[in-house]
């Protein structure tokens, strides 16, 4: 018995160590032979379509499973890891085009690092994701191009660096194959510009190194972008050129001349000749041997590759001067009177503990039935208050920042609100409280309120003052009227009002607002205007490509279509009217607006070099002189047609397409040709022409403008209305009278504040005689 059991485990064993091989021939004309395990292939085995793809390798339970090769019908091969019948783990793929993939798979798509040459013998090595290039990757062209860098859906997208075959190198912001945002072009013969591109060209301002001439340091430059906590680079909305930082690295005295001599390439910088003035103020007494160390370079401004401004900056390079990063958002924050303890690791508690606060509101309040507002929704204990332990609650969830504790005001009247501005709840949600978080922006105001941007630009999160609450309160049952009854309404939209009590017992107060700049458009230029004229201007010192300017820095007045004017003037009527009956004054109109490159000159534009990955990138240069004749022709107004455009409610604006009276008063579209086609509505995406305005009393400018007439979209909202003409405000106002001309100062009167604001817009929007 003892024997007859021993030779029984044996046979058991030998066939768990050599299982049955079985050849079977299927109706369908498949055949399989190998190892099998019941009627399923299973171990080692070999199966052939009958279309002539062939696999061979490890099977588990009928699938494919294992290390094996596959060989399709049509020539394309694999071979490496399978898992469930997938592709799955490391392998290689070989095209039929002969293309070779080696890396990382998940299921049938290439998903993580892997290396690809292709069959013209491209190469790119780095990160994949769902069958794409994405993350950090390697391309190198056959032409001797390359690029390093970030990659998003198999385009560059991120910060990179291209070096072309000719020496030239691009180190900055990339978007969908195109340069976009900030970055640095080094060419072959060492010349540098420092500046900002829009989809592929030229866009802002920026300043150019003649080759030779003292530069600030490329290696602290690139250091000087931003990054996150953890040492990786991140894009940010905010990151551009300072050109006054980039100044202040390498310039230590200024003298500014005219360049009289233009260049409309994206690419030629090439050093432009002068004029003899110039030449007067860079040569005269100097040697040869002084002119070494009086460098010159180039302050430059582009718009769509188009060169519309230009100073050439000569410098007595000091070298004790220490190179300086530009200014980061941070110390810009640190360096203001409100709220300033909320810097560093208390500002990002701060941040993470909005997030978690909408996101609970929100939440709670949507599935809650749809209703009329009462009375009682606007009162006192119209109130929702949570406390956020950090271990988490039976009703909040654990989290990684400090204890605090959550106040959320009039929650439903702001749900319907959000319904009445078409926001879907979701996305609105998503949107602040994704996992891409919030970007902090500098307040241009003079309030030191904080403010932070969502990541997908469409809402502005602002601190509030205590007072600024209670006026937000008071007059809200109004504002929930007024923009209920017009949709076209230009007034701030507030979506949210909300408080937080840190563990320390501070208060933070914030609105959530619609952003009025939300645009895939480039916003060249920023006012807020409120039609006084007192201290209403902007210290050249201090302004930078995104500086809001006032007033008086306005040197443009914008031509309208009549209709698309006498609906803009028809709104800011009404919007006036509601807030002069609040007794409202210090708001202002935030203008936006967007240059188009002039028409006759988009024969010569840069071209936007957007890249597929397989696509070389040229480095050719254009540059083009000749005479420049105005008016220009960058925009074109056609009769609206939904399906062509985003009617996609925007977080501003609702309303109406607008009637233009040059297209039989048809609703109508923007298209801006070679970027977009656009819907017009009040407020947005509205055309105009700006005419340059010409101060004869003013001295000669050092900057030459090239152009006096632009095409301009304009975007524009009232803001700031969260301020009571009260008793402070009424001594105010009568203690600077008795020093200046009460018609000049911005404390004043409601009523008068309403008239002299909306005669100021009169003639920054002139009507056509």
């Amino acid at each position: 018995m003892f024997l007859d059991h021993l030779e029984a485990k044996a046979e058991m064993d030998t066939s768990i160590l050599n299982p049955p091989e079985e050849r079977r021939e299927f109706s369908n004309g498949d055949f399989y032979s190998g190892e099998v395990k019941g009627l399923l292939p299973h171990g080692k085995g070999k199966y052939s379509w009958s279309d002539g793809t062939l696999y061979e390798g490890d099977w588990d339970q009928g699938k494919i499973s294992g290390k094996g090769e596959l060989i399709w019908s049509s020539g394309a091969k694999y071979e490496g890891d399978f898992s469930g019948g997938y592709l799955h783990g490391i392998g290689t793929m070989t095209s039929p085009d002969q293309s070779v993939y080696s890396g990382a798979w998940r299921m049938n798509v290439r998903h993580g690092l892997g290396r690809k040459e292709y069959c013209n013998s491209d190469l790119y090595d780095g990160s994949w994701r769902e069958g794409s290039q994405e993350g950090r990757g390697s391309y190198s062209w056959t032409n001797g191009n390359r690029y390093i860098g970030s990659w998003k859906k198999g385009k560059m997208c991120g910060r990179g660096v291209m070096r072309w075959g000719n020496g030239d190198l691009f180190d900055g912001f990339w978007l969908n194959g195109c340069r976009h945002g900030s970055g640095v072009y080094k060419f072959a013969d060492g010349s540098l510009y420092f500046g900002t591109w829009s989809r592929g060209v030229k866009d802002g301002k920026g300043i150019f190194y003649p080759a030779g001439s003292k530069h600030p340091s490329l290696k602290k430059w690139c250091r000087s972008l931003e990054y996150d906590d953890t040492g990786k680079f991140v894009l940010s909305r905010s990151s551009s050129i300072d050109v006054d930082d980039l100044r202040s690295l390498s310039l230590s005295t200024v003298n500014r001349s005219l360049s009289m001599r233009t260049s409309t390439s994206g690419m030629s910088d090439r050093p432009r000749e002068l004029t003899s003035k110039s030449a007067r103020t860079l040569g005269s007494g100097q040697s040869e041997g002084q002119d070494k160390k009086n460098r010159v370079a180039y302050e430059r401004e582009y718009m769509q590759g188009v060169l519309i401004r230009e100073s050439v900056t000569t410098s007595s390079v000091d070298r004790s001067l220490k190179i300086r990063p530009p200014s980061t958002l941070s110390k810009q924050v640190s360096a203001r009177t409100f709220l300033t303890f909320l810097t560093g690791e208390h500002n990002y508690h701060l941040m993470l503990n909005l997030q978690l606060g909408i996101r609970y509101t929100v939440g709670k309040i949507t599935p809650v039935p749809r209703r009329d507002v009462r009375g009682s929704d606007f009162g006192k204990k119209a109130r929702t208050v949570m406390f956020f332990p950090k271990d988490g609650s039976n009703f909040t969830p654990p989290h990684k920042s400090i204890d605090f504790s959550w106040k959320d005001y009039c929650p439903m009247v702001f749900r319907n609100l959000r319904e009445m501005f078409k926001l879907d709840a979701a996305e609105y949600m998503m949107s602040i409280c994704g996992d891409d978080g919030l970007t902090e922006i500098c307040s241009p105001g003079k309030s030191g309120s904080i403010f932070y941007l969502s990541h997908d630009d469409r809402f502005v999160i602002k601190t509030l003052k205590k007072s600024e609450l209670k006026v937000l309160l008071r007059m809200l049952p109004r504002y929930y009227k007024h923009v209920g009854d017009h949709e076209n309404t230009l007034i701030t939209k507030f979506f949210g009002v909300h408080r937080i009590t840190l563990k320390w017992g501070k208060k933070v107060r914030f609105v959530v607002m619609g952003n009025m700049f939300c645009t895939e458009l480039k916003i060249h230029r920023r006012y807020d205007l409120k039609g006084s004229s007192h201290g209403r201007f902007t210290e050249k010192s201090k302004i930078q490509e995104k500086t809001t300017l006032k007033d008086l820095d306005l040197a443009y007045e914008f031509h309208m279509d009549k209709l698309l004017r006498e609906a803009l003037f028809k709104q800011i009527y009404l919007d006036c009217a509601f807030l002069e009956s609040l007794q409202i004054i210090d708001y202002s109109l935030l203008l936006g607006l967007h240059f188009r490159a002039p028409g006759q000159l988009n024969d010569i534009l840069e071209p936007p070099n957007a890249m597929s990955d397989q696509e070389s990138v040229s480095s050719v240069d254009v540059g083009v002189t000749q005479e420049l004749s105005i008016p220009p022709k960058g925009l074109l107004l056609v009769t609206h047609e939904p399906n062509s455009v985003s009617t996609a409610p925007g977080p501003h604006i609702r309303g109406s397409t607008l009637r233009a009276f040059s297209v039989g008063e048809q609703e109508v579209d923007l298209i801006l040709p070679g970027t977009a086609r656009l819907r017009v509505q009040l407020g947005v995406n509205m055309p105009a022409q700006a005419h340059h305005k010409l101060d004869e009393d003013k001295e000669e400018s050092a900057t030459i403008e090239l152009f006096e007439v632009y095409d301009v979209v304009v975007y524009m909202g009232i803001i700031d209305i969260l301020q009571e003409y009260n008793t402070k405000k009424k001594v105010e106002h009568k203690c600077k009278s008795l020093q200046y001309d009460p018609m000049t100062i911005s404390v004043t009167e409601p009523t008068i504040y309403s008239k002299r604001f909306v005669n100021f817009l009169h003639k920054v929007f002139p009507e056509e005689m």
